[in-house]
């Protein structure tokens, strides 16, 4: 029987000096010295390097050998001298002399070369995603997320939560994204659905005396993808607890969280306390729920200012007359930049769809701040004098202006924001800067529908007197969700949950469902909540988003093992892809093609 290898890539030092050892992986590099020739074998450990001499009755094979054939090699580890010795490997102070080896799994023609870290096609990579997986970077990664969720699994269990899984065939329900649908065999013309999360089934938990759940989720979502989204399918740390408010919630989180970006990351974390936005704040302050809070620099609305008859700016003034805003953007000491870089963000700006950003500079002259540039002298002194008290802005800086609908401003603005930002250089790389956006309204209406529809998750509890709810104006009920957002990458939604049916049934009305409605779509749920259910919260952290915040990654393929494309496509596996006839038949399905 063979022993395929006595010792992994990784593990061997110096102290195994000597020893005849087996090791077994792919051929990653080889580098030919005439008399010498060097391979680096790898496996998942790591790298050791091997060599053998010119002369030795293997050499010429193991010279035409293809990078990426799989290998065992048997030989004597030897020591590097102090001069050859590769600090960037674990066994850089050792090499094995080749005495003899033997291919285990031979390669064709690699369509992308393992051993190199460049971009490659999306397409070539994820048809190949086995070789790409071998990479260094993204074989990493993965490694780094089956760490991260082993290690929340245990911090779970010491926080007193009891893993349980939830169904995967379970019912259609409005959630905010398309169902994936699967055919009955057993109930013909009847469909179960993916679940978009276990949110119904957790808080059942709850009904059923267990007091803290949580389980690495996977979800389902029929949408498009994003860099941070995967099509299709993601995962989730799905929590939920009884007996407690939105302050528990928030205290539990913020310790597995920092816990985890403490233990996986070298980067700072700005405040393990994370400060709390109210949802209105942020979208003044950042123009979005998202916000990176390494980013200095802050919006402020100026639109009263353009009420003054000592500004001359008459395009803003008619535009605010009309009942539009006017927010600005201060940059610090940034008077001196060439005319380039102010024109460079307004001509960005137009590219993104908005009408340009106004701007100009505040500059010293006899004792007074005047407005330097064009727009500027638009402004009288006692109207500069109200911009800058408003703005905190000082003698040096400048701003920038946006006008239009509320919709309209804080999109420019958000991505003007981080546009500005990246251009001067402010955002601080090595930091994590959490924060928890809450107050969100419980109802929005449909921009299309113009119809009051819930913001967020119809499941919560409204903030206020449960009793004295003022119905009659549903846009100002705030309830009790909230966000985590880090770095303006949003890691998850949760909600203290409406765990009383009476109350269900008015929200749910307001939204335009009738009692008939909720009894129907949610007939486990409002049931449940008949028989005794307890106060109960939860929340449901993005695994793969977590990941790619630790790993640094921008996409959130780096850290998928096994993704699709943009078009919810798996190259590799060839799906989606047709059935046979005889499949559709058992389902009770006929398909039909669009012209």
């Amino acid at each position: 029987m063979i022993t395929f290898r006595t010792h992994t890539c990784g593990e061997l030092n110096k102290s195994h000096k000597g020893q005849t050892v087996s090791l077994s992986g792919w051929v990653h590099k080889k580098r030919d010295h005439g008399n010498l020739l060097f391979l680096d074998l790898r496996d998942n450990y790591g790298i050791s390097q091997c060599v053998i001499e010119k002369g030795h009755k293997n050499f010429d094979k193991l010279e035409k050998i293809s990078l990426e054939t799989v290998i065992k090699v048997d030989g004597e580890v030897l020591e590097r001298s102090d001069d050859t010795i590769n600090q960037e490997l674990k066994t850089g102070e050792i090499e094995i002399s080749i005495n003899d080896f033997m291919i285990l799994g031979n390669t064709k023609e690699l369509p992308l070369p393992v051993f190199l870290e460049e971009d490659y096609s999306e397409d070539i990579r994820l048809k190949y995603r086995f070789l790409d997986l071998r990479r260094k970077r993204i074989h990493e990664n993965i490694i780094l997320r089956s760490n991260v969720i082993s290690f929340i699994r245990e911090e779970m269990k010491k926080f007193g939560f009891l893993e349980f899984q939830t169904p995967i065939l379970t019912s259609s329900s409005p959630e905010g994204a398309r169902d994936f649908l699967v055919p009955s065999r057993l109930n013909p013309g009847k469909f179960y659905a993916l679940p978009q999360a276990p949110q119904q089934f957790k808080q059942l938990i709850m009904v059923a005396g267990f007091d803290k759940y949580f389980q690495i989720a996977p979800c389902f979502r029929d949408e498009d993808a994003r860099a941070d989204r995967s099509p299709g399918e993601f995962y989730q740390l799905d929590v939920e607890m009884s007996f407690v408010n939105q302050d528990q919630i928030f205290d539990t989180i913020e310790k597995l969280f920092v816990k985890v970006f403490e233990k996986f990351s070298n980067r700072k974390i700005v405040s393990k306390k994370f400060p709390r936005i109210p949802y209105e704040e942020s979208l003044l302050k950042y123009g979005s729920d998202k916000p990176d809070l390494r980013n200095p620099l802050v919006i402020t609305d100026v639109s009263n200012i353009f009420e003054r008859k000592d500004v001359n700016f008459e395009i803003f003034k008619k535009l605010v007359l009309k009942g539009n805003i006017v927010r600005a953007i201060v940059t610090k000491k940034t008077i001196d930049k060439p005319r380039s870089f102010f024109d460079g963000i307004d001509k960005w700006a137009r590219s993104e769809g908005a009408s340009g950003l106004a701007y100009f500079s505040f500059e010293e002259n006899k004792g007074n701040i005047e407005g330097k540039g064009t727009i500027g002298k638009l402004f009288s002194q006692e109207a500069i004098k109200e911009l800058m008290i408003a703005t905190n802005a000082e003698n040096g800086d400048s701003i920038f202006f946006a006008c239009g609908s509320k919709n309209e401003v804080e999109k420019i603005l958000s991505l003007a924001r981080s546009k500005i930002a990246k251009e001067l250089n402010l955002i601080k790389e090595d930091e994590f800067s959490f924060c928890w956006i809450v107050d969100y309204p419980m109802y929005e209406v449909d921009e299309k529908t113009k119809k009051i529809v819930f913001s967020h998750n119809p499941f919560s509890m409204p903030q206020g007197d449960i009793q004295n709810l003022d119905f009659d104006n549903p846009l100002k009920i705030k309830a009790y969700q909230y966000d985590i957002v880090c770095n303006g990458v949003e890691l998850s939604s949760g909600a203290i949950r409406n765990h009383i049916p009476e109350l269900m049934y008015k929200l749910f009305s307001i939204a335009g469902y009738t009692k008939k409605d909720v009894d129907n779509e949610f007939s486990g749920m409002i049931n449940a909540l008949s028989y005794g259910a307890p106060p109960h919260g939860g929340i449901a952290p993005g695994i793969d988003r977590i990941i790619m915040l630790l790993a640094n990654e921008k996409n959130i393929r780096e850290v998928t093992m096994f993704p699709m494309n943009q078009n919810a496509q798996d190259l590799m596996m060839n799906a989606p892809s047709e059935v046979k006839s005889d499949q559709l038949k058992d389902l009770n399905i006929k398909v039909t093609k669009k012209n």
